[in-house]
């Protein structure tokens, strides 16, 4: 990597750092602590009702819990916090960390998170299902079956057509046991497990890939096909944080690893930026990422066809742009991202409803606090923005910009 480039890179992980603080307070309910992390997820129920999942921490106590609240009007109101554990226990909700949640087709929650040990960067990964609607929770399991105290963390979860619960999370043993053997090993790994009895039990563990990036959050997806794909930064031979993708298999026995960016970005570090994932009706492949690309370096947008090959790259917003998601309902494709202009952070977004032809822009939201990063939902009444800052809480938004620009993407 070039001078100029390494020094435009720092510069724009220095403003992302100031741009995404972890700390905030929640707005409604006031259940939060004035510190507490940001990191929020959210799903809809079958039913069509709105819940998310973050962190509570009371003020003066070590005591963490995941909680719960739903909505039933878009989040113009909440539920009380309700938490899912009844013992305290460590919650990993800021970065590229979150609780996640998900549901299955009977409206059994599902809610995965990492639970931080004792030594830096170690972690488990954890899961609590309730099957009564949230009126009642398991105990929380650990999902993997090496309880080494290592890291086991940056857990994603979906589930698929046949209510297959899948997994995903960044795991440190196979260093371990290339120091044990004194060989070298670059990155992390990818493992998973999977639960066909709607999360009483995982299979697992299984290896998705070695040599991952370490820090950088797992996107998934289900394919047209109704089968679970991940997409991560991966270490490529010598040192090149580009992305790769893989079917993740019921059976552990995933197909072979595809590369999904070609950016050639050769870094010795990890970004701490995940990408996102979406697939077309048509198995097209949408994805975004955070990289450099020559001497531009940002957050950019692909489409791959259904074979894979992946088209015109374009870049998404300024140098400064961060954490963008992607979402496909039918021909219309919704794109946000988080951008700091050194005072603020304004949520761009870009929607197309012609399959990318033609599209529209602007900003959605912004805020002068810390911030979570933003997050797109699916309901019957198109893309909507999640984003939850210090000042605001959390917010719901429809992801269309009120003030846009017409185009076709150069």
């Amino acid at each position: 990597m070039k001078l100029t480039t390494a020094i435009k890179l720092g510069s724009l992980l220095l403003l992302a750092a100031l741009a995404s603080g972890a700390h905030a307070q929640m707005d409604h309910g006031k259940r939060m602590a004035a510190k507490a992390e940001l990191g929020t997820a959210a799903a809809l129920d079958p039913q069509g009702r709105l819940w998310i999942a973050s962190k509570e921490q009371a003020a003066g106590s070590p005591a963490q819990y995941v909680v719960l609240q739903s909505s039933p009007d878009m989040g113009a109101s909440w539920s009380a916090p309700r938490r899912i554990q009844q013992e305290p226990e460590a919650v990993a909700a800021d970065g590229e960390s979150r609780p996640k949640l998900a549901f299955g087709s009977q409206g059994q929650i599902y809610i995965a998170y990492t639970k931080p040990l004792g030594k830096p960067y170690t972690g488990e990964i954890r899961f609590v299902r309730s099957l009564d609607g949230g009126q009642t929770f398991s105990a929380p399991v650990t999902v993997h079956r090496n309880r080494d105290e290592i890291t086991h963390r940056f857990e994603s979860m979906i589930v698929d057509r046949e209510g297959r619960i899948h997994i995903a999370w960044i795991d440190k043993r196979d260093i371990e046991l290339a120091k044990a053997r004194k060989q070298a090993y670059r990155g992390a790994a990818i493992y998973y497990a999977v639960s066909d009895d709607a999360g009483a039990s995982f299979k697992g563990d299984y290896k998705a890939a070695d040599h991952s990036c370490e820090c950088c959050r797992i996107a998934m997806a289900l394919t047209p096909q109704g089968k679970a794909v991940a997409m991560w930064r991966h270490v490529f031979e010598p040192n090149v944080r580009d992305h790769a993708l893989r079917e993740l298999t019921p059976d552990g026995a995933p197909p072979p690893l595809q590369r999904a960016s070609f950016d050639d970005w050769h870094i010795d570090a990890c970004p701490h930026h995940g990408p996102a994932l979406a697939f077309g009706a048509d198995g097209k492949r949408h994805q975004t990422w955070f990289g450099v690309r020559g001497e531009a370096g940002g957050v950019f947008y692909g489409v791959a066809d259904a074979d894979g090959k992946l088209g015109q790259v374009q870049q998404l917003g300024s140098a400064q742009a961060e954490h963008a998601d992607v979402l496909v309902d039918g021909k219309t494709i919704t794109l946000v991202w988080k951008q700091f202009d050194g005072k603020a952070t304004a949520i761009w977004g870009r929607r197309s409803t012609d399959n990318g032809l033609n599209w529209t822009s602007g900003v959605l939201a912004s805020s002068r606090g810390n911030s979570d990063q933003p997050h797109l939902l699916a309901t019957p009444a198109g893309a909507f923005l999640l984003w939850r800052t210090q000042d605001e809480g959390v917010r719901i938004l429809p992801a269309i910009p009120a003030t846009s620009a017409t185009g076709t993407l150069p």
